[in-house]
């Protein structure tokens, strides 16, 4: 569902943030990406969301190319970016009303999806609140409802626990394990060790925009004497 092929992007035609990375992410995986920060995390993220343009390779989602067929592949993510603060002027009902437009989420679909996922993360009361007077973990939330309300395959999600508290963060996990269950992908960024170990079918690390590592945790310890995953995270990306 997401390839991703000997993609390099460089800025200020001199420092790479990401240099020759390749990876697949197959439906019903969830695969995490992990990196200190700087890595080339994000850059990544935004290069397969179509927010920024890769210099060299090629990017692929759900078959459609990024670049040639930006619509189709755009309409096929649910992308959660690294800051909620978007949209502040608007109430919580009008941004979803939005992203429903834009997405053409019938209405019945529209009223089902907003309720559903507003009733997990406990916003309902908060939507006809200007969202400028929301907390992080409510924009954090409403960032959440608005990216899966077109029920898109594929989920591309940069930090999407941050800021949320345990019954948010439980309710986004067991979320994202459904997803993967129908048969669709799951793409995260995070610096929590502990939730990539509970969650992922694979972890993808990355320093300095190379590729360390691709592959099962299990793998990961084997190769590494049977060491914590936070002793080898830290030794890997300390070298």
């Amino acid at each position: 569902m997401i390839k991703f092929e000997n993609v390099t992007k460089t800025y200020n035609k001199k420092v790479k943030a990401v240099d020759d990375v390749s990876f697949r992410v197959k439906g019903g995986e969830i695969v995490g990406f992990i990196g200190p920060n700087g890595s080339g995390k994000t850059t990544t993220m935004k290069m397969l969301t179509g927010i920024i343009r890769a210099d060299v390779g090629k990017i692929t989602i759900n078959g459609f190319n990024i670049r040639h067929d930006p619509i189709k592949a755009k309409e096929s993510i649910g992308y959660i970016a690294d800051s909620p603060d978007m949209f502040l002027r608007l109430k919580g009902h009008e941004f979803l009303e939005l992203i429903g437009d834009i997405y053409h989420v019938p209405e019945k679909k529209r009223r089902e999806r907003i309720e559903n996922l507003c009733t997990r993360f406990e916003l309902n009361s908060a939507l006809s609140s200007p969202m400028m007077s929301y907390s992080h973990g409510m924009r954090q939330k409403i960032m959440v409802v608005a990216a899966l309300m077109h029920e898109p395959p594929v989920w591309i999600l940069d930090e999407p626990m941050v800021g949320l508290d345990p019954k948010s963060a439980f309710e986004l996990k067991q979320l994202m394990r459904d997803h993967a269950k129908k048969g669709n992908a799951v793409f995260f960024s995070t610096h929590v060790l502990e939730v990539a170990e509970k969650l992922c079918d694979r972890v993808l690390i990355i320093k300095n925009g190379h590729l360390l590592f691709d592959g099962t945790l299990e793998k990961l310890e084997r190769e590494n004497k049977n060491e914590s995953l936070e002793k080898i995270f830290l030794e890997l990306t300390e070298k």
